[in-house]
C-alpha cells in the first residue's frame, strides 16, 4: 500500500510538468510579433515635440524620403527651437527656401552621439554652385552645431537612421555665421567687427556674392603680431587692418579647392592678386612670397567658401610699409622657411620678436638647413633634440646690432651657452668677405629690421668645439700642423669630444713654434702638446689667479702669474721652469672648453 501512495505521487508530479510545458508551447506560438522599426518620419510623427518639424517635412515632400531607405542623422529642431526662430506657421515659409533648411539638418551617414568630434560635415543642403553647406560640429564643452544649436536628447534609433533633437533651427550658415562658430577664427571676427558691420553685413549678405574667403587662423594672426612686435590688433592702425582684411577676400566667385589651378592669379578685392599654387597641397602666394598652406579647404556657406590659412597674406603695399621684427623678417622669406620652423619649435620666436631686442642675426637659408641635417644623420628638424637646437639658434644670434663695417677679424660671443652658462665665442674673419668659425660666409649682409640686424650666410654654424676655433684660426695653424702630424695620437678626436672635458688649452700661436729651434716629433711632441691641456676644467680668465698652479694632462704642473708682464694678460711658467710665456688672448669659449692663446711654447720637464 505504502509503495502505491509513493508511485501515485511522482505520476502527478509528471502529469503536471508536462501540462506546464504545454501551456508554454500554446504561449509560444500565440505570442505577438515584436512591433517594426519606425522610420524617421514615423519616429517623428509619433513625438509631439516635433509636429512643427513633421509638418514642414510635409510641406516641402521630404517626409517621403526620410521614409525610404537610407542612413540618415537628422537633427531635429524641436517645436520651441522653430517658435523661437519666428517659425510658428510652415505655410509662410516659401517651399525652396524651407526644404534647404531642413536639408540643412540632414547628413546622409548615421552618426552617433559617440561619433561626433570637432569637425566639418556636409548637410544636404545646397549653396553656390549646388555645392554642400558644411556645418561645423564643436565638441569643446558639450555639442554645438554652427554654433548655435545644441542637442536636447540624443541617439534616438530609427529604421532608416538617427535623430538628434536640437534646441535651435539651423538656417543656411554665411562665411561670417561660419568665422564665428569656429573659436579659430576668433581673432578674423574681432578684426572685422573693428569696421562695425561694414564686413560682417557684407560677408553675411549676397551682394557680391559669392564670396571666397581665404581666412587665417588665430595661431596666423598671433605669427603675424609676433613678426610686427605687437601685442594685439589694437596696435594695427584701421587702414593697414583693412587693407590686410581685404586682400583675404574673392568677389563674384565660389572658388573650391577643385576649382583651383597652379599658377591661377586671382584678384582680391584689395586690389592686388594673390597665386595659387598646388604642387605640394594648396597654396596661396602673397606678395611676401612665403606661402600660406590651405589647412581646411571647402567650408561652404550659402554666400560663399572658406578656405582655412596657416599665415595673414600680406598686399604689396603693406610689406613695402613694413618694418618687421626679426622674426616676421623671417617668416616673410620662403628661403627661411627651415630657419622659421626651427625657432619656432625652439620656443626663440618672443626672443626674435622683442621690439627692443637689438640683435645682430646671421640667418642661414633653408639648402645650409638641409646640409646640416644630412651631415649629422637627422632626418628632420623633428629629429634634432629640441635644447641642442635651442642652442644651435642662438649660436647664430650676437647680443647687440653689427652692421657689416663694424665687423673685423676678431672674436665676438654668441647667446649660445655651455654647461656652465658662459657664451660661446664665435670667430669672425674679414680677410675675404666675411666667414664665422671657418665654416659659414655672409651672402647678404645688412638688413636692418625694427630689432635688429640679419646677415644671410650659407651654412649653418655649429656648436664650436676647442679644434673647430683651432682650425678656423689662421694664427693656430702652425699647433694645428702639429696635433694632426703623422706620429701623433688622435688629437683632434680627443679635443672635439666629451670625454675628459671640459678642457682648459693654452694655445701657442703660429709664432711661439716659429721661435723654437726645431719642433719636436713623436713621443717628445705628444708630451709638449699634452703640456698645454688642462683636462676636467673650463679655467676662465676670471677663475685663475696669482700663484695658481694646475695639471697639465702630461702630468706636469703650469703656474700662473697675474698681472702679466708687459701687454700680457697673464704669464706662465711652464714645467721646466720657463717664466715669462706670455697669455695673450683670453676665453675663446667653445661647447668643451677654453682656450687661451700664449706666446710661447710651454715645455715639460724633461727630467722626469
Amino acid at each position: 500500500m505504502k509503495t502505491i501512495i509513493h508511485l501515485s505521487k511522482y505520476f502527478i508530479v509528471a502529469f503536471l510538468l508536462v501540462g506546464l510545458a504545454s501551456c508554454s508551447d500554446d504561449d509560444d506560438n500565440n505570442q505577438t510579433p515584436p512591433e517594426e522599426e519606425l522610420t524617421i518620419t514615423e519616429t517623428a510623427a509619433s513625438d509631439a515635440e516635433l509636429s512643427i518639424l513633421v509638418a514642414a517635412l510635409v510641406k516641402t515632400g521630404l517626409d517621403d524620403t526620410l521614409n525610404e531607405e537610407g542612413t540618415f542623422t537628422v537633427l531635429a529642431p524641436t517645436n520651441q527651437a522653430f517658435q523661437d526662430a519666428g517659425i510658428t506657421d510652415v505655410d509662410a515659409v516659401s517651399n525652396d527656401v524651407l526644404t534647404n533648411i531642413l536639408l540643412n539638418h540632414v547628413f546622409s551617414e548615421e552618426l552617433a552621439s559617440s561619433e561626433l568630434s570637432t569637425m566639418y560635415k556636409n548637410t544636404l543642403a545646397t549653396g553656390p554652385d549646388d555645392n554642400q553647406i558644411s556645418m561645423f560640429i564643436n565638441t569643446d564643452g558639450g555639442v554645438t552645431f554652427n554654433g548655435t544649436s545644441m542637442p536636447t536628447t540624443v541617439d534616438i534609433m530609427a529604421s532608416n537612421g538617427i535623430i538628434h533633437k536640437v534646441n535651435g533651427v539651423l538656417n543656411i550658415p554665411t562665411i561670417v555665421d561660419h568665422a564665428a562658430a569656429n573659436p579659430n577664427f576668433s581673432i578674423l571676427v574681432e578684426a572685422l567687427g573693428r569696421f562695425g558691420d561694414q564686413y560682417l553685413d557684407l560677408l553675411s549678405g549676397t551682394e557680391g556674392s559669392p564670396f571666397t574667403v581665404f581666412a587665417p587662423t588665430n595661431e596666423a594672426f598671433t605669427n603675424l603680431l609676433s613678426m610686427l612686435g605687437v601685442s594685439s590688433l589694437d596696435e594695427i592702425d584701421d587702414a593697414t587692418l583693412e587693407t590686410v582684411l581685404t586682400y583675404h577676400v574673392v568677389a563674384g566667385a565660389n572658388a573650391t579647392s577643385g576649382t583651383l589651378s597652379d599658377g591661377q592669379m586671382i584678384t582680391t578685392a584689395q586690389g592686388n592678386d594673390v597665386t595659387i599654387m598646388t604642387s605640394d597641397g594648396v597654396q596661396v602666394m602673397d606678395a611676401t612670397e612665403t606661402p600660406a598652406n590651405v589647412i581646411t579647404a571647402d567650408v561652404q556657406a550659402g554666400n560663399g567658401v572658406i578656405h582655412a590659412i596657416d599665415k595673414v597674406l600680406l598686399p604689396q603695399a603693406i610689406v613695402d610699409a613694413m618694418n618687421p621684427t626679426i622674426a616676421g623678417f623671417v617668416s616673410m622669406n620662403d628661403d627661411y622657411s627651415s630657419l622659421l620652423a626651427a625657432v619656432q619649435k625652439a620656443g626663440l620666436v618672443e626672443t626674435l620678436s622683442a621690439e627692443d631686442a637689438g640683435l645682430t642675426v646671421f640667418a642661414p637659408n633653408n639648402e645650409a638647413f638641409t646640409t646640416f641635417l644630412s651631415d649629422n644623420g637627422f632626418a628632420s628638424l623633428d629629429d634634432v633634440p629640441t635644447d641642442v637646437l635651442t642652442q644651435l639658434l642662438l649660436n647664430h644670434v650676437i647680443s647687440g646690432e653689427v652692421m657689416s663695417g663694424d665687423l673685423s677679424t676678431m672674436y665676438g660671443n654668441t647667446m649660445a651657452t655651455n654647461g656652465d652658462g658662459d657664451n660661446l665665442s664665435i670667430y669672425i674673419n674679414t680677410e675675404s668677405g666675411v666667414t664665422l668659425n671657418g665654416v659659414s660666409t655672409v651672402t647678404t649682409a645688412d638688413v636692418e629690421v625694427s630689432n635688429g640686424v640679419i646677415h644671410a650666410v650659407d651654412a649653418v654654424i655649429g656648436l664650436p668645439t676647442i679644434v673647430t676655433f683651432a682650425t678656423a684660426d689662421a694664427n693656430f695653424s702652425s699647433l694645428v700642423g702639429a696635433l694632426t702630424a703623422d706620429d701623433q695620437p688622435d688629437f683632434v678626436s680627443i679635443l672635439s669630444g666629451t670625454t675628459d672635458a671640459p678642457f682648459t688649452v693654452f694655445a701657442p700661436i703660429n709664432s711661439a713654434f716659429e721661435a723654437l729651434d726645431a719642433v719636436p716629433s713623436g713621443a717628445t711632441l705628444t708630451a709638449v702638446l699634452q703640456h698645454h691641456v688642462v683636462a676636467g676644467a673650463n679655467a676662465r680668465s676670471e677663475d685663475l689667479s696669482n700663484g695658481m698652479m694646475v695639471e697639465s694632462l702630461e702630468g706636469d704642473n703650469i703656474t700662473v702669474t697675474l698681472p702679466g708682464t708687459g701687454d700680457n694678460i697673464a704669464d706662465l711658467t711652464d714645467g721646466a721652469g720657463n717664466t715669462g710665456i706670455g697669455v695673450v688672448a683670453v676665453d675663446v669659449q667653445a661647447t668643451n672648453g677654453v682656450i687661451h692663446a700664449v706666446n710661447q711654447v710651454l715645455i715639460p720637464d724633461t727630467t722626469n
